[in-house]
């Protein structure tokens, strides 16, 4: 069968309930905001594993806190890569369904190793007065998480490649039906994403510094330490970073002339901007907890130009059978949409409102206690809560009794 013809086939026949520039637009953000999360996990979990094997060090003694980072950092992860994965179903709904079912075992696998992963941060955190469970536990995680990883990286790759579907089906000279196989790895594409998670931990380090030096029982000389570290993890890595990237790019189809892209000018323009500043910061700061926002902000900007530059890149690779997003049967659905924009709103109040919180009360020693304009914000945060469970419980019941002729 022709593969165009059978990408055809495959899509959902209703179409899409919202026009598919949004849905990439929305994929592209928040896919930004997870892979940031999910470097910050990895990042925070792989330094503290290496502060607890140099004991008395100024990496030893970051270690528990790191290693509480990594367990609020994965939850964040696992929240916001939710949104990504709904998205790429709706506007790539043959290629990820596809992609999935070559490898079940491992989607449903995946789901195991998060939680074993999870439950192994949490064991290599809590422990003993100063926090510290036993070193195994935070090997096994970070392991763990990098399986993941791996899980994930195969399915976007085996996704990019419809042409190569039924031979993986056949590969063992029948149908192949176990879904027990990864098909899929590209060396370069993953270093390119796992990298960064030591350029992310190196910039919350300097962050790390910045946020708890206004404390009156904080110590500065090794919060200096712990910021010119990362400084120095930050830049190295980002570095490491670009080189894996030229060399992903020289793994592309020469056909794609991908070099000559728009976005991937934009995305690399950035990372060189990164790679500056970070230079800057590690050999001309003395005090580099004082570049901690700027660094946040560009790596920010850098990871989001990133992401769009992958979604250019897979879309030149769906290209090349004909599909397009904006190919999808547009049904539009107000009441879904505007059911989803509420949810959204309500969910930024709440989390930025539980984020001004946390912020707020760590930066200061002792008790704390929120101003009336924070106590304000809270309560409207609780109240849409409460609105929105109202009206998806209601919503709910009210289908079904339409469904059941009531």
């Amino acid at each position: 069968m022709d593969t165009a013809a059978m990408l055809k086939m495959l899509q959902d026949p209703m179409g899409v309930p919202f026009f598919p520039q949004v849905f990439d637009a929305l994929m592209v953000l928040t896919f930004a905001l997870h892979i940031l999360c999910v470097n910050l996990t990895l990042g925070a979990l792989a330094v503290a594993v290496w502060g607890r094997l140099r004991p008395g060090t100024g990496w030893d003694r970051l270690s528990p806190a790191l290693a509480r980072t990594a367990t609020a950092s994965v939850s964040a992860a696992i929240v916001l890569g939710v949104a990504p994965l709904l998205f790429v179903q709706v506007i790539y709904d043959p290629f990820w369904y596809a992609a999935n079912l070559l490898s079940a075992d491992w989607v449903i696998g995946f789901v195991l190793v998060m939680i074993a992963a999870f439950w192994s941060a949490y064991l290599f955190y809590l422990g003993g007065k100063e926090n510290r469970g036993p070193l195994a536990y935070g090997f096994l995680s970070l392991g763990l998480f990098v399986v993941a990883g791996v899980i994930m990286h195969a399915l976007s790759v085996q996704l990019l490649h419809p042409e190569k579907w039924l031979g993986w089906y056949q590969s063992v000279g029948g149908a192949e039906t176990s879904g027990s196989a990864l098909h899929a790895f590209e060396p370069a594409r993953f270093l390119h994403f796992m990298i960064p998670a030591l350029t992310v931990i190196g910039i919350y380090m300097m962050f790390y510094a910045w946020y708890l030096e206004p404390r009156a029982d904080a110590d500065r000389a090794h919060l200096d330490w712990t910021a010119k570290a990362g400084a120095g993890l930050a830049f190295w890595s980002a570095l490491a970073q670009g080189a894996v990237g030229a060399w992903w790019l020289l793994t592309l189809p020469k056909d794609f002339h991908f070099y000559r892209s728009p976005f991937l000018m934009g995305g690399a323009g950035l990372g060189i901007v990164m790679i500056a500043l970070l230079a800057h910061i590690r050999f001309g700061a003395k005090r580099p907890q004082a570049f901690a926002w700027p660094a946040a902000l560009m790596m920010l900007v850098t990871v989001l130009g990133m992401a769009t530059t992958r979604e250019a890149l897979r879309q030149v690779y769906v290209g090349v059978f004909g599909y397009t997003i904006h190919g999808h049967r547009l049904t539009l659905d107000w009441a879904s949409t505007v059911l989803f924009s509420g949810t959204f709103v309500m969910g930024v109040s709440v989390i930025a409102y539980q984020m001004s919180v946390a912020f707020l009360c760590g930066r200061k020693a002792g008790k704390w206690e929120a101003g009336p304009r924070l106590q304000a914000w809270g309560r409207i945060s609780i109240g849409l809560l409460i609105a929105w469970i109202a009206v998806v419980a209601g919503l709910g019941v009210v289908l079904t009794l339409r469904q059941h002729g009531l």
